[in-house]
């Protein structure tokens, strides 16, 4: 692979992390949430795929192929702030 382009949605959660019922988040997924808005509309990131993910397949348009490959993570940090993921995305887990 030569390049990456990497998007990170900050705070744009899918779904609840392992660990969510340390900080009262089961059941949380933020995009979805989103969605019921009447001025949701997200056509280039579902043209990358991100409805292809598990727990989004309901929201995927039957029609659009994926043109990126698409990917969910997980922090191994202890922690749920954005700079704590952003430092893993580095390499830093703290």
């Amino acid at each position: 692979m030569k390049r990456v382009f990497l998007i990170v949605l900050d705070s744009v959660g899918i779904g609840e992390m392992p660990d969510a019922a340390n900080y009262k988040d089961e059941g949380s997924n933020t995009l979805k949430a989103a969605a019921k808005s009447e001025f949701f509309s997200t056509p280039n990131l579902e043209k990358l795929g991100l409805f292809h993910m598990d727990g989004l397949t309901d929201m995927a348009n039957s029609k659009v192929v994926p043109q990126a490959t698409y990917g969910r993570m997980t922090e191994a940090s202890k922690g749920k702030d954005t700079t704590i993921g952003h430092w893993e995305i580095s390499g830093i887990i703290s």
